[in-house]
């Protein structure tokens, strides 16, 4: 039932073919079949013949059946032709949709590896083919990327050009794409001017050309498309002008760090009139320390109690003569623990004020502060320091000042829409603005700029220019210098709706595939890939 089933889907799939037999060969589905058409066309003169010459077996592989591979036996014929003169003799009949010349695949199976090819090039496509139950090598696979014909393009009326590395930092290739379509025209294996012009000489009718800023791009344009109109893409134009903008901000770096003064103004406030008591604010009422005091205070005042004098009693409880005569005159014990010094002067007190000062600045090091004390002629240890410092740390936890923005992060606040900053960078850049009149002026051109760009107002630009150059800003004049050099180009890219984000992601993409070839990306094969991959 199985094998009628399949002889009748084969005799469905392909017409003038006839299924004798399907058996199964181990893992290997084998059918057997043999063409039935009456006549076949000469391939040379295109002359039907019906005179068979011979007959002979084709093995084709096919794809997978129940997930193993099979094998086509398809017994085909050899024809005379019958035109006088053909210079070919005799010919093999090829079945439309099955066979093709040369091939040991049909032509359902030797599509599907052309597309895994395309798609996943030489190891990834072996793997996945090998899956699907058609071996073959990575090698092969590279082969019929090559002999696949390039797909049919027409010239674009909007080109997009832009360079890629073929070796970063030592080769470039051009990419061409078909703005309004987003697909790749042609790679071309330099970025030579002369390359670019010949190309664009050899496809007349280019109307615009989207490009970066580049000298080489423009001038090849002129050369080969004097008529189109240069088109210089948004993004570049406002990278260029970040990178002027970060140069300002570098120019006056040292006014965005916050001063001094104002920044311990607050901590100086907090800890004006500060005297910390050092005397231990209670009785210590555990450790061995106070248990052992506390054990030894109740046996002594026992001791006096019966009578005995202190000399028997240090004898007795084997304690020192000056031990036993503190313990006796002390009324309870927490008089030993808490200590007999509250309420006295500190060896500190008159340095007390600088400790404030420093704290507020600060500097919160116990050890650093105990060294300029004593070149201030403090003739105390450090353990009095330290012991005053820690009250410090626990009562007043020291502030630290904020630490400083980066050039790249004011570049960032200055270039970025103000909906997108937070309210504290807003207010960061609101107080750096106030101290650097440059940056302020700054980012008022920066803004005009933004609004000029995504209006869609390049006939504005001159006026704008004219505001800048009459500003004492030497960033933005070197901006507004390559401006001009480009202008015509930077008007169309700030007025017209095209730019060449398409030719940016296509170069993303080349980026993907040379990575996945693993190094076997040739320019020819890399080519290949890119326009059938589209």
């Amino acid at each position: 039932m199985g094998d009628v089933l399949f002889q009748d889907l084969w005799f469905h799939r392909v017409e003038g073919v006839v299924v004798e037999s399907v058996i199964t060969d181990g893992e290997l589905v084998v059918v057997r079949a043999r063409t039935a058409a009456e006549r076949a066309a000469c391939p040379a003169c295109g002359t039907a013949s019906v005179r068979v010459h011979s007959r002979y077996v084709r093995r084709l592989a096919d794809s997978a059946v129940g997930g193993r591979p099979a094998l086509i036996e398809l017994q085909v014929r050899r024809f005379r032709c019958s035109q006088q003169g053909c210079l070919q003799a005799t010919f093999a009949e090829q079945v439309d949709g099955l066979t093709f010349r040369h091939g040991r695949r049909s032509a359902g199976l030797q599509t599907v590896l052309e597309r895994v090819a395309v798609m996943l090039a030489g190891r990834a496509g072996s793997r996945l083919a090998h899956a699907l139950a058609a071996k073959v090598s990575r090698s092969t696979l590279l082969r019929l990327i090559r002999r696949l014909q390039d797909p049919e393009t027409s010239t674009p009326r909007v080109l997009g050009v832009d360079d890629f590395a073929l070796r970063k930092g030592h080769n470039y290739g051009t990419i061409l794409v078909d703005i309004e379509t987003r697909t790749p025209v042609d790679l071309l294996p330099d970025r030579e001017t002369s390359t670019v012009a010949r190309w664009l000489t050899e496809h007349p009718g280019v109307e615009v050309i989207c490009r970066d800023r580049s000298a080489a791009y423009a001038e090849a344009g002129r050369l080969g498309a004097p008529d189109a109109i240069h088109v210089a893409d948004r993004w570049h134009i406002w990278k260029n002008l970040v990178e002027a903008v970060e140069k300002t901000v570098v120019q006056h770096r040292a006014l965005l760090r916050e001063p001094q003064a104002t920044t311990t103004a607050a901590a100086a406030e907090a800890v004006e009139g500060l005297d910390l008591d050092l005397s231990p604010t209670g009785p210590r009422t555990t450790g061995r320390l106070s248990d052992r005091v506390r054990e030894q205070h109740a046996a002594v005042h026992a001791l006096l109690d019966e009578g005995l004098g202190q000399r028997p009693i240090a004898r007795r409880l084997g304690l020192a003569r000056n031990t036993v005569r503190r313990l006796a005159h002390a009324a309870t014990a927490d008089e030993l623990l808490v200590g007999r010094w509250t309420g006295r002067s500190s060896i500190l007190d008159p340095f007390k004020p600088y400790l404030h000062q420093r704290w507020a600045e600060g500097c919160t090091v116990a050890r650093r502060l105990f060294e300029e004390l004593r070149e201030r002629g403090y003739p105390g240890g450090e353990s009095v320091v330290k012991v005053y410092v820690a009250k410090l740390r626990a009562d007043f936890p020291p502030t630290l000042p904020r630490k400083a923005p980066s050039v790249r992060d004011v570049t960032s606040w200055l270039t970025r829409h103000p909906d997108r900053l937070t309210d504290d960078q807003a207010q960061q850049l609101k107080t750096i603005l106030a101290r650097c009149p440059e940056l302020d002026r700054t980012a008022g051109h920066v803004r005009a700029f933004a609004e000029l760009m995504n209006n869609r107002q390049g006939q504005d630009l001159d006026q704008w220019i004219e505001r800048v150059q009459a500003d004492d800003l030497p960033a933005l004049h070197g901006f507004v210098n390559g401006l001009g050099q480009d202008r015509d180009a930077v008007v169309a890219g700030l007025s017209l709706p095209y730019s060449s984000g398409a030719v940016e992601g296509h170069n993303n993409k080349i980026k993907m595939l040379k990575r996945q070839m693993f190094g076997r990306a040739n320019f020819d094969l890399l080519r290949k890939r890119v326009l059938l991959s589209a």
